[in-house]
């Protein structure tokens, strides 16, 4: 396919223009043009990148591939009178929405129910994926993909993105770009680069490593991850709390109390960072310290297996799929609360503790599923 771009504007002729034109030896600046060969005939590809430094001509080529096919804005068609999860797919499925809001990394539960304005630059660019995700167009271009956010939030987020859209159907979308250092995470079909005029296809890119340090540490880490879990409850007895790093970053956090009554450990607490979020980090973290336990390094040395509760949707797809997991209970809605927190004070006023008084489980619409780690043998 060629694509011959020729821009026009009128060729302006005021003083500041004349003298413009004087300074730098420029005779006009109202011509562009930029000619693309680009291999995409055969239609055997889903996601294609144009990168390359403004004023390139990125746009104007994506635009003359499809014909003048509408460029798709994260950004643009939000109400601020309406959390996000009302605002995505509105005449379809809920789960559809939550899935795909946690596929792009966007797993902060109370984002959800925040509006589109008052996010942060990176929620909003994962919510805007999020909807295209679930919109679904046979055809698609984005602009200034990545533009405005962190660098590693665009990043882990260009990867996240690239797994959800190709497991969808024959959709095709032409992301544009300025940023070089998301090819590699975002593995496209195809790249066309602006600047050299180069066109590259074929799985040329893989997705770059990353080195997860965990540690076991005490309990004062906590403070950095609690914003971003979506229930205040007092740290369970006897827990220990692990913690992942990358290059000495902060990445996720969970706890692991004993249930040695029920020949158990129980994890919780499971957060990862929303700069990671989408890695698919949290996963293999989790999954590290439930087999750190099953091999006898735990409380009391106990070689038992850990049970986990959650009521995300993504985590739950992956836990179901797993053969590390077996799938032991499920419940639509959240037990009685206030038998909950009356138990709680019981205990507490047992042991002597203040903390936690009021607080309690359930009362709540969460479709809370529990799941059995049974190790890496059964992978």
């Amino acid at each position: 396919m060629k694509i011959s771009v020729r821009n026009k504007c009128s060729d302006f002729n005021t003083y500041r223009a004349a003298r413009v034109k004087s300074l730098f030896n420029a005779e006009s600046g109202c011509n562009f043009s930029h000619d693309a060969e680009l291999n995409i005939d055969d239609n055997d590809w889903q996601i294609g990148l144009i990168v390359g430094p403004s004023g390139s001509g990125k746009t104007s080529i994506a635009r003359n591939i499809w014909g003048g096919t509408k460029i798709y804005n994260l950004y643009e068609g939000w109400r601020n009178d309406r959390p996000i999860v009302d605002d995505i797919l509105v005449e379809g499925s809920l789960d559809d929405v939550t899935a795909n809001l946690a596929a792009v990394g966007l797993g902060d539960v109370p984002a959800w129910l925040r509006p589109f304005n008052v996010l942060s630059n990176g929620q909003q660019f994962r919510a805007g994926l999020a909807r295209l995700l679930c919109e679904k167009p046979e055809l698609s271009i984005v602009d200034e993909f990545t533009s405005v956010v962190d660098r590693q939030i665009a990043k882990i987020g260009a990867q996240a993105f690239s797994k959800s859209f190709k497991r969808g159907s024959g959709s095709k979308v032409i992301l544009i770009s300025c940023h070089y250092d998301i090819i590699d995470w975002l593995e496209p079909d195809w790249v066309y680069d602006t600047a050299t005029g180069e066109f590259a296809r074929g799985r040329l890119w893989r997705r770059p490593k990353f080195d997860l340090q965990i540690w076991k540490v005490n309990q004062s880490y906590w403070k950095h991850f609690k914003p971003h879990y979506y229930l205040d409850l007092p740290m369970p007895v006897a827990a220990e709390c692990f913690i992942g790093t990358v290059n000495d970053e902060l990445v996720c956090h969970v706890v692991v109390c004993p249930v040695f009554q029920g020949r158990l450990y129980r994890a919780t607490r499971l957060v990862v960072m929303p700069e990671w979020q989408g890695a698919g980090v949290g996963t293999k973290f989790l999954e590290w310290v439930c087999e750190y336990h099953l091999q006898g390094n735990g409380r009391c040395n106990k070689k038992y297996k850990t049970m986990f509760h959650t009521s995300h949707p993504q985590l739950i797809g992956y836990l179901k799929r797993s053969k590390k997991w077996a799938l032991k209970s499920q419940q639509l809605f959240g037990g009685d609360k206030l038998r909950s927190v009356a138990a709680m004070k019981r205990s507490n006023s047992k042991t002597g503790s203040r903390t936690g008084n009021g607080a309690g489980y359930g009362g709540h619409f969460r479709a809370v599923q529990g799941f059995k780690y049974i190790g890496a043998q059964n992978a």
